[in-house]
């Protein structure tokens, strides 16, 4: 037998690695994948601000490379950077973090791969709610570990507590991923029942992971940090960037601090895989700390604005939908259209032309609900709910939804 017909006898698809192979594509990719070749598509779906980054941010990014600053940085960021995000900790939720607790990522999707990677041995379970963002559970078993869903449901705000956690907690339990303000629903969870997760997280020695990217997002209440609660600061990984507050996605640059022990465990696997976030973006996020709170400021009040928009007109169409009090997004029910919500997606786009996400890319208890994303006009906004409304009354479907507040 020669070489080459040697290697045409390979399968390729067999030397994929089983933890791999098993993962689902993207559930929001597949969506914009298809209505990237479609014109005069609204876009509720994709999780970004609509706003550019701010001019002072990208002119200290543009004066960066003009001055010739384009190498390679420390392993854990350019030391101002590190220094500015202390003290923006210190004066947002006066947290303590020393430099070693301190690691810059490219975006939060690189710091939660490396908290799961540098915490979870082969078979461990990661507890993550359900429904949660999309990258939660494939991070988790990418790191060899083993998701374990809890459930929730509209009626309680999507929230989840103590009470839903404690059954699911095995010998084999790590740690705790969760997300608030939350991806998909929206959803603020209160300080009481964090509280009470985090003497429950102690009192099995678990580790929390939390992602608080959408922490500048809130309405009508405050953002509570975790790491700030009795008991947490020691075991709490806490993760964020500046994609949403800044207007900053494209940038890809966020941050992980924590425990020293952990940070260090997490910056040896960025040291061979990323080495170091791009030199301008850590610049330009430098800036955005030193001088970006009346942009984001603006831009909180304009989402508010779209939001309360978003909502009202969601349930005067037909379809129930809390109102979310973080991030950037509705989650409407689509039950009454006896739709799944992929299908609902996929002919909302084809007869309308508005892209959501069906609810169930984000867990299987987001079936039934679509996740629409009001960080773009209102112009649009409105356009797109008069289309939505249009698309139920063929399915008689419109009547008015209850406005859940």
């Amino acid at each position: 037998m020669t070489i080459n017909s040697k290697i045409q006898n390979i399968n390729c698809c067999d030397h994929i690695a089983r933890r791999v192979g098993d993962i689902a594509p993207s559930g929001i990719r597949k969506f914009f994948d298809l209505l990237a070749s479609m014109d005069g598509v609204i876009s509720l779906g994709i999780g970004e601000p609509d706003y550019p980054t701010p001019y002072h941010i990208r002119e200290a990014a543009i004066s960066s490379i003009e001055n010739g600053y384009t190498m390679y940085t420390p392993n854990s960021g350019i030391p101002e950077l590190r220094q500015e995000l202390s003290k923006h900790l210190k004066n947002t939720y006066n947290l303590d973090y020393a430099d070693s607790q301190i690691l810059i990522t490219v975006g939060v999707s690189e710091a939660m791969d490396l908290a799961a990677r540098a915490l979870v041995n082969p078979g461990d379970e990661v507890l993550i709610p359900d429904p949660c963002y999309v990258s939660y559970s494939p991070c988790v078993v990418l790191a060899g570990g083993v998701p374990v869903m809890i459930p929730t449901c509209e009626e309680e705000r999507f929230e989840i507590s103590a009470e839903k956690i404690e059954p699911l907690i095995t010998e084999k339990t790590k740690a705790l991923l969760i997300g608030y303000p939350a991806n998909p629903t929206g959803t603020i969870m209160p300080r009481e029942k964090l509280e009470e997760i985090v003497k429950l997280a102690n009192q099995h020695g678990l580790i929390i992971i939390s992602d608080e990217i959408y922490s500048r997002l809130v309405y009508d209440c405050e953002h509570t940090c975790i790491a700030t609660l009795p008991g947490a600061y020691e075991n709490t990984v806490f993760l964020g960037g500046f994609s949403k507050a800044y207007a900053m996605t494209g940038w890809r640059i966020g941050y992980a601090v924590g425990p020293a022990s952990i940070i260090a465990a997490m910056t040896k696997i960025h040291q061979y895989t990323i080495m170091s976030v791009p030199t301008m973006s850590q610049v330009a996020a430098v800036e955005a700390l030193r001088n970006g709170e009346t942009s984001a400021a603006e831009m909180v009040a304009d989402y508010n604005r779209r939001r309360l928009v978003m909502v009202k007109g969601l349930c005067d169409i037909g379809l129930s939908c809390f109102k979310p009090q973080g991030a950037f997004y509705a989650f409407p029910s689509i039950k009454n259209t006896g739709m799944t919500s992929e299908d609902f997606a996929h002919n909302l786009l084809m007869e309308e032309k508005v892209a959501v996400v069906p609810g169930n890319a984000f867990g299987r208890c987001g079936e039934g609900y679509v996740r629409c994303c009001y960080a773009t006009s209102l112009k649009e906004l409105y356009e797109a709910l008069e289309r939505m409304e249009r698309f139920l009354k063929k399915r008689g479907a419109s009547q008015a939804a209850t406005f859940q507040v």
